[in-house]
């Protein structure tokens, strides 16, 4: 855990300096402070449309900044050589791998943070006696930041093993592909394989997408919570659970991938 830690904190001092940042969590602000403004022009539906547009705002930047930087942690180590310094340390290479990806964790959850506390303050200013506590909202974005965790892995996982434009392509395609899992079910359910027996195949794979990728929707409480709906406990813990396995299948594929690149 010490060199893991080393790691983590190396990096997110790294993705600190990184001026994108910066502007992100400055843009961000900008949109949760228009939200203020859509408020008022939404009569009685103040809190609905800050939640809404904040709560998508937050989980839009946060992925932005999951990809750009995730995609290039790996790659950067590369590009500068400076991976050969790294790893003649008395350092595992899965312990490099999880102290990027905790590092980077760690950033998203400070930027997150910034951006929940900024939309909480915005709710306690328009806030009407009627209106649920601004708190509620907190289950909501944690939940998002176990998405943008998963976002992360991806990320790090193409990173390991491919350069940082490719890397951000595949991140962005699967990203889109796993918040659509249950229209590829769908859509697999409804192929007439009985006439067209060549589709058979293509329903197939359509159904191993949907079973083998992580679900998304399963994390995006949004509209519920802007509508004043909470999220139960049993929601929270299950949405958790299904992260968590999906977080170790995704950094254990990341550690495999990385333990046999060769970097001679």
């Amino acid at each position: 855990m010490k060199q893991i830690s080393i790691v983590a904190l190396n990096t997110f001092r790294e993705s600190v300096r990184d001026k994108v940042l910066y502007n992100l969590v400055v843009a961000v602000l900008i949109l949760i402070a228009a939200s203020l403004l859509i408020g008022e022009l939404s009569i009685n539906q103040e809190r609905k449309a800050m939640v809404d547009l904040g709560l998508s705002t937050l989980l839009l930047f946060g992925y932005l900044i999951a990809v750009f930087i995730g995609t290039g942690l790996v790659y950067k180590e590369i590009e500068r050589r400076t991976i050969y310094t790294i790893l003649s340390k008395p350092l595992h290479r899965y312990e490099f791998i999880l102290g990027k990806f905790f590092g980077l964790s760690l950033t998203l959850l400070v930027n997150c943070a910034v951006m929940l506390v900024a939309l909480i303050v915005a709710l306690f200013y328009v806030r009407r006696p009627t209106d649920p506590s601004p708190f509620g909202i907190i289950p909501a974005a944690f939940l998002l930041y176990v998405e943008l965790l998963l976002a992360t892995a991806l990320a790090l996982l193409f990173s390991s093993f491919t350069t940082p434009a490719l890397a951000t392509l595949f991140s962005i395609v699967s990203y889109l592909v796993c918040n659509f899992t249950p229209d590829l079910k769908l859509f697999a359910d409804v192929l007439n394989v009985e006439t067209y027996p060549s589709l058979r195949v293509t329903q197939v794979v359509l159904w191993g997408l949907y079973y083998l990728l992580p679900n998304l929707n399963n994390f995006n409480f949004i509209t519920r919570t802007a509508h004043g709906i909470p999220i139960t406990s049993a929601q929270l813990g299950l949405a958790c659970l299904y992260g968590v396995v999906y977080l170790g299948i995704l950094l254990s594929l990341t550690i495999y991938v990385f333990e046999r690149r060769n970097f001679k």
